[in-house]
């Protein structure tokens, strides 16, 4: 009888060994892949909630582009992330990615914007961002230019149209 006391003892002993092992093998599992999908769903979140639509286009032979979008997702955009997109412009299949930056200066390529009726620094659903840009690969008068919006979140949106004197 004690052979079997002191045999089920170690089993218990051995059972409750294994369970600690297996807790502290799986745990730190578990919670890095839970961190993981929160991260994920607030991406997810994040881009649903994030869209924008080109109003209207203006360019000229001069190197000069003004164009309007309207922020018509749910959320708002911060400022930072407007000053860190890519803006390409130029003509249909020769164009460049700008640089943001305070003035204008058309042999470098550059671009620079302003939140149209902004009162706290963010591009709010429903607000317009203009953005005003100058290139030299902006084409003749009725040659087709091409413009590209990429928000830092991979939201994209382009357009063609046509430059004007």
């Amino acid at each position: 009888m004690s052979s079997e006391t002191f045999t089920t003892a170690m089993f218990l002993i051995a059972a409750i060994i294994s369970a600690g092992v297996l807790i502290n093998a799986v745990f730190p599992v578990i919670y890095t892949l839970s961190n993981t999908i929160s991260s994920s769903s607030h991406n997810v979140d994040e881009r649903l909630s994030t869209d924008v639509r080109i109003v209207t286009t203006y360019a000229n032979t001069t190197g000069a582009a003004k164009i309007w979008l309207k922020n018509v997702g749910t959320g708002r955009i911060p400022n930072a992330s407007i000053q860190r997109a890519d803006v390409f412009l130029g003509s249909q299949g020769d164009f460049i990615r700008l640089t943001q930056s305070a003035t204008l200066d058309e042999e470098s390529g550059t671009w620079k914007y302003e939140i149209l009726d902004d009162a706290n620094n963010y591009w709010d659903p429903g607000e317009t961002l203009y953005i005003e840009a100058m290139t030299t690969q902006i084409p003749v008068k009725g040659d087709i230019v091409y413009f590209q919006f990429v928000l830092p979140s991979g939201l994209s949106r382009s357009t063609t149209f046509t430059a004007s004197d």
